[in-house]
């Protein structure tokens, strides 16, 4: 009887050291993942773009330089891929392009080391934008990727590349160029501070909320002005004027109106309306044939526009990869396919 009791008593005992040993364990792993730090989101893995050289007729001067600026996002960089591919098949001079790109800090090295190894011979250079620009003075907007900090870099653009930059051309990632990008760049601005393709007879209604139109000072800035639209996404800008007129901080003061009484809808676009509208030097919309992505909300299939096409634009809620993806893509989205270089997708071009 005694025996049993010191084996019920060891056995006891043994069950108590190992719950102890359970207990500290399932502690130590708790506390392991409280103290390490998220990791970065992995980026999509490409494949390497075949190089793209100069003919004969290409100078190789500074001046012969063409300028592109685009933003890095970790969410739309499969989009940044297709079109910086695009830019050089289609360009007669794809050497001559030098690209800006801006991105947030933090994941500068990555994407860095992701553009290298998709194009090695790209003449590029990444810059930190610093969200805190311009975070506290952002109004929440009707879809949430139009209130990303990025979404603004355009407008700190001229305060960030090279003072020796006085042209550029500003693209968003969601567009594939399917004509030389020398045509564009060689615009005669004509004195005018921005080049796109402009749509005029425009219902500005539609930008702006009854606070603004209510308003008989604020409606003054849109008096004597043609009704004229023009998509940011896509635009010639004339840096040096950029600069000399203050333009940032003409975009932020509207920003801060926007702030207190909330005059507009739609993220970026509508300050740019209020200093720029009927006062742009309008290009071909060949350049920019946009709404391929569809409405803000809903993203539903839309049709190509009649005429030439030099510039695709999937502007709006829907994304061609997020569509082919989702095997539910509408037929514009199939124009986009052949530039993609992601490496799982089938869509992306043969190696």
């Amino acid at each position: 009887m005694a025996s049993r009791s010191r084996s019920y008593t060891q056995l006891l005992g043994l069950l108590s050291f190992n719950l102890l040993l359970f207990t500290t364990s399932t502690k130590a792993v708790r506390v392991g993942v409280i103290l390490h730090k998220p990791s970065a989101p992995t980026l999509p893995v490409f494949r390497e773009a075949p190089a793209f050289r100069n003919g004969d007729q290409c100078g190789n001067l500074e001046a012969d330089h063409i300028h592109i600026a685009m933003t890095l996002d970790t969410n739309y960089l499969r989009g940044t891929m297709a079109a910086v591919l695009s830019l050089l098949q289609h360009s007669s001079c794809p050497e001559n392009l030098s690209f800006h790109f801006l991105s947030l800090a933090h994941f500068e090295n990555d994407l860095f080391t992701s553009i290298k190894s998709t194009f090695p011979y790209l003449n590029f250079k990444i810059y930190q934008f610093d969200p805190n620009l311009v975070r506290s003075k952002i109004s929440k907007s009707i879809r949430e990727a139009l209130d990303q900090p990025l979404n603004y870099a355009r407008i700190y653009l001229a305060g960030i590349i090279p003072t020796s930059v006085d042209r550029i051309i500003y693209l968003d990632s969601d567009l594939v160029v399917v004509d030389d990008i020398e045509k564009l760049w060689h615009v005669e601005m004509e004195g005018k501070v921005v080049a796109a393709p402009e749509y005029c007879h425009a219902n500005f209604t539609y930008y702006f909320t009854k606070a603004f139109w209510s308003d008989p000072e604020l409606v003054k800035v849109l008096e004597g002005k043609r009704p004229c639209y023009f998509n940011t996404g896509v635009m010639v800008v004339d840096v040096g004027k950029w600069r000399r007129g203050m333009y940032t901080q003409k975009v932020e003061e509207w920003m801060a109106v926007q702030k207190q009484r909330r005059i507009y809808h739609l993220g970026s676009l509508p300050p740019f309306l209020l200093i720029f509208a009927g006062d742009i030097k309008a290009v071909d919309h060949r350049w920019n044939q946009h709404g391929l992505g569809g409405d803000n909300f809903e993203g539903k299939c839309r049709t190509l526009h009649p005429g030439p096409i030099s510039l695709l634009h999937w502007s709006g809620k829907g994304k061609p990869w997020l569509r082919l993806d989702s095997r539910k893509p509408c037929s514009v989205d199939h124009l986009w396919a052949p530039y993609d270089l992601y490496r799982s997708s089938r869509h992306s071009l043969e190696e």
